[in-house]
């Protein structure tokens, strides 16, 4: 690392000021998925604060990362050599209109703060897996949770964002203020600023039915197509995914796990709606039960330090359904196969016009996501098979989904953004920041298309 310049802040600058050598800075460098050496890490404490960062950072000249809750697969949340600005002073969760649902949150607050908080209120958001997962990220890429074919993707509810833009002006935008930054934020991740507070419309929410449903690995194909056959019409009160290859529970001999949410409280209803795929196959085990809704959103586990992450997704259209589910089927019984999440979307979400957002992938069926981890050199045996696996698929899939993607290159981005998309994208970089001071993201550069 080079001499690293005295970097001066503004008077009554509020926040943290992290550099090499304060006691934090060890845990600060870090991610979920990945450690840096960024020369600063600032922990804005107001918007002010924030747009005195950015300031600081563009000015500089160096590298810049976002960071909400740190989630990220490639590590967006952290860089070497560069300015880190962490939100996490800025995570608070607000009711400001109990009538219409509508909840203010901070750009450093996780999805289980806002589920413990909106829980008081009995009203509740799609958003994710789990808990300590960032609002920020998770909302700006898409968000696909637990109630995805109900009530859409995390970002169909946002109705207004504060946004710090790269000339530290801050902008709030909405339908009517800024469309097209509005229109780009919602699937465009942190192309185009940094998110301060998020508006978004909470739905009213009971208790919920939750677990899973295990067949034998022997009935893996019967099950899947049947499964995805029952999918397509069933209520949308029923948001479901299916787990292949469990690495802790067999690995390709294990068990077919078929997650669930049923989003109602009535016993009935829901064993109504859950008949069905008791009948797919020989069910070994079925966990599903009356759930708090805030208790949906997992623990994530915290890594070893050591190992190395590939995420790959894509999405399959109903037509190529079938076709990818036999190759599924297939490839997750063989010895090395990747862990494999299979998740439904359809629904509200493709209710959406493709065009309406930044998130393009509007009439997507279902989503194939995997999953490999290990070591370093672990990993890097694996890779052959896991291209493999995906070059099978690739005749049946299209598309990928930016939260659930280690991958940084050109095709990569070219995945999560369709041509279109990312023309106009590009269009709204070059008026919010044409120098691409946010490129620590799949990135769209303000060239692109130009």
């Amino acid at each position: 690392m080079t001499t690293a310049p005295t970097l001066v802040l503004p008077q009554g600058f509020g926040g943290d000021v992290i550099a090499p050598g304060s006691p934090e800075y060890d845990d600060a460098t870090r991610t979920l998925f990945a450690t840096g050496s960024p020369r600063y890490v600032l922990r804005p404490r107001s918007t002010g604060d924030v747009q005195a960062a950015v300031r600081l950072a563009a000015a500089s000249g160096l590298a810049l990362s976002v960071r909400g809750g740190g989630h990220s697969f490639p590590g967006f949340g952290t860089n070497d050599d560069g300015i880190v600005i962490d939100l996490r002073h800025l995570d608070d969760v607000e009711v400001v209109d109990a009538e219409l649902h509508v909840v203010r949150v901070g750009g450093g607050a996780t999805w289980g703060q806002v589920a413990d908080t909106l829980a008081e209120h009995g009203i509740g958001f799609s958003s994710g897996d789990t808990r300590s997962v960032g609002v920020g990220g998770l909302t700006l890429s898409g968000g696909i949770g637990w109630k995805v074919r109900k009530h859409g993707l995390a970002l169909d509810n946002l109705v207004g964002a504060e946004v710090v833009t790269a000339d530290g002006a801050v902008l709030h935008t909405s339908e009517d203020e800024h469309p097209n930054l509005f229109w780009a934020l919602r699937g465009g991740g942190g192309n185009v600023g940094v998110v301060t507070a998020f508006e978004l419309v909470a739905h009213p929410t009971t208790d919920v039915f939750h677990g899973h449903i295990t067949f034998p690995a022997a009935e893996t194909e019967q099950v899947l197509q049947g499964w995805a056959a029952y999918q397509h019409d069933a209520s949308e009160d029923l948001t479901s995914m299916v787990v292949l290859a469990n690495p802790m529970t067999g690995g390709p001999e294990a068990p077919v796990e078929v997650h669930v949410v049923v989003d109602t409280d009535h016993n009935a209803l829901a064993a109504e709606i859950l008949e069905p795929i008791h009948r797919l196959g020989t069910v070994l085990e079925d966990h599903v039960g009356l759930t708090p809704y805030a208790d949906v959103l997992v623990d994530g586990p915290v890594p070893p330090p050591g190992l190395q992450f590939v995420s790959r997704n894509a999405f399959v259209g109903h037509e190529s359904t079938p076709d990818a589910l036999r190759i599924l089927a297939e490839s997750t019984r063989q010895p090395g196969s990747p862990v494999v999440a299979v998740r439904t979307l359809g629904g509200a979400v493709a209710r959406v016009e493709a065009d309406a957002t930044a998130y393009a992938h509007r009439q997507a069926e279902l989503m194939v996501a995997s999953m490999t981890v290990g070591p370093p050199p672990v990993v890097a045996a694996a890779l052959p098979g896991l291209d493999a696996f995906w070059a099978r698929l690739a005749p049946h899939t299209d598309g990928a989904y930016a939260n659930f993607l280690s991958g940084t290159r050109e095709e990569d981005v070219a995945a999560v953004y369709p041509e279109e998309t990312r023309r106009w994208l590009a269009a709204v970089k070059r008026r919010y920041d044409p120098d691409n001071l946010f490129a620590a993201n799949h990135n769209v550069r303000p060239t692109t298309g130009a």
